[in-house]
């Protein structure tokens, strides 16, 4: 009986097994290439996927790292342009010093009054016309005269440009209270407080903003190819001039030239002063000429501006030594005033080419600056203009060397081929600057003195524009004699 059962089993297992194998066996080919293409098909679209992912992760990575390099690139730029302005700011002590130096006591308030009003009125006038004049962006004479706006427009921190718009106006303005300042020196001790405010807001906001526009703000001197890095000429000059035309029509102080026209030297009260102002202003440079490089961000910006600052102090060295020794040679003694106009004038001579010239080329032009700086102020004199300061020789004269040198020993620019071609752009945009700068203020400073406001009487003179301009003494009563310190 059970032999009998085991036997339909055994049989039924076999006839299963055999079944399945039939059908293994039955199955076609293609069938299994199917799945080995399905099962590849799915790998595939899983590497795809992958690459996919990780194309999007690296492009993601690759835009934030663009971001952050603009990013960055504007931090720095901004922040180092703003400590620049800062330090051309700082100037505005130094020309306070220089100039309450080289005068009488009896005039300090005065100075520093013209001084504080120099930067403070100027940076009205520009907010308001002179920086749109300079940097237009429309042109009302093509190349001439650009369109007036006010204020400063303010920058979107998510698209960020080079700088900062407000680090470039707090840049910008601080040269032009520079030029203005420049003249106060020239015209010193015998000027109408209100007649030189009048003069301030027109040079800040109209006059200086014009003529930088022909260079700065893309005008007809720029497509010439006139160079001027940080303003030899559009600043220095500029005010030089203004303050000539300034002491022209001014005429001397009081006892400066005897009636047969000789020379009497009016010494200033505090040479300590004067060369505190000076030193200041060399600081100060650091910020006018490595400032005007612009951008500072990566290595090439880097290298430029610390090559701007030593171009700068070899200039204003050499300077300070030949215009000392060459003071040493014509009066027998090492005269320290010569010495520190010699570094003014070293400094303004290389301010137009500090980014181009060789080092020796930078000594060369600095010294030819104090030397200047020496025959200028002696020019002065043989001619019975009378310049306290030496504001003339120092920026006038050694502004217009600035130019014509940077024609002489600077890399030429695109499209200039020849040296002999640099300098004849250089030397006519140069006399277009100073030109009109001369004239336009030679035009104010007639027109004030035509009103009878241009300069105080000989009574408030010799009492000292303390008292008779502002109604207070810079010093303890005790320290002056006879009411005003000479």
């Amino acid at each position: 009986m059970l032999c009998t059962l085991r036997a339909p089993v055994l049989t039924g297992i076999l006839l299963l097994g055999l079944a399945a194998f039939t059908a293994a066996w039955s199955t076609p080919a293609h069938s299994q290439e199917t799945d080995a293409a399905v099962a590849a098909d799915v790998a595939t679209e899983a590497t795809s996927e992958e690459t996919a992912a990780v194309a999007e992760e690296e492009a993601a990575e690759a835009e934030v790292v663009a971001f952050d390099a603009a990013d960055s690139a504007y931090t720095i730029n901004t922040l180092i342009m703003f400590i620049c302005a800062v330090l051309v700011l700082f100037m505005q002590a130094g020309f306070a010093m220089v100039e309450v130096g080289l005068n009488s006591a009896k005039n300090t308030v005065n100075i520093l009054a013209k001084n504080v009003m120099d930067l403070s009125v100027g940076v009205i006038l520009f907010l308001f016309v002179g920086f749109a004049l300079m940097y237009p962006g429309e042109w009302l004479v093509d190349g001439y005269l650009g369109e007036p706006t006010s204020f400063v427009t303010r920058d979107n921190p998510d698209a960020p440009g080079d700088y900062s718009s407000s680090a470039d106006f707090l840049f910008q303005v601080a040269f032009a209270a520079t030029a203005a300042t420049i003249v106060s020196g020239a015209v010193a001790g015998r000027m109408k407080f209100g007649a030189y405010l009048v003069y301030s807001a027109l040079l800040t906001g109209f006059i200086y903003p014009i003529s930088g526009s022909w260079k700065w703000g893309g005008g007809f001197l720029d497509a010439m190819g006139f160079q001027d890095f940080a303003g030899s000429v559009v600043v220095h000059a500029v005010g030089g001039f203004a303050g000539l035309a300034g002491a022209i029509v001014l005429g001397p102080r009081l006892g400066r030239f005897t009636s047969d026209g000789k020379s009497v030297p009016l010494p200033g009260h505090n040479i300590a002063f004067a060369a505190l102002g000076v030193f200041i202003l060399w600081i100060g440079w650091y910020g006018f000429n490595p400032g005007s490089q612009l951008t500072y961000a990566g290595a090439a910006n880097a290298e430029a501006t610390t090559y701007i600052a030593l171009t700068t102090t070899l200039a204003a060295s050499a300077g300070a030594v030949v215009a000392m020794l060459t003071a040493w040679a014509l009066f027998s003694k090492p005269d320290l005033t010569m010495a520190l106009n010699g570094v003014l004038g070293g400094l303004v001579a290389i301010t137009a080419n500090c980014d181009r010239v060789a080092q020796w080329e930078a000594l060369v032009i600095g010294a030819a600056g104090g030397a200047l700086v020496v025959l200028g102020i002696l020019l002065l004199e043989k001619l019975k203009i009378d310049d306290p300061v030496g504001a003339w020789p120092v920026h006038g004269l050694c502004g217009v060397w600035g130019g014509i040198a940077t024609g002489i020993f600077g890399d030429l620019p695109d499209g200039i081929e020849s040296v002999g071609a640099f300098i004849m752009v250089q030397s006519i945009a140069t006399v277009v600057i100073c030109a009109w700068a001369f004239f336009t203020m030679l035009g104010v400073f007639l027109a004030l003195k035509a009103v009878g406001v241009l300069r105080v009487s000989a009574e408030e003179e010799q009492a000292g524009l303390d008292i008779s301009e502002h109604g207070m003494h810079a010093y303890p009563a005790d320290g002056i004699s006879g009411g005003a310190m000479a």
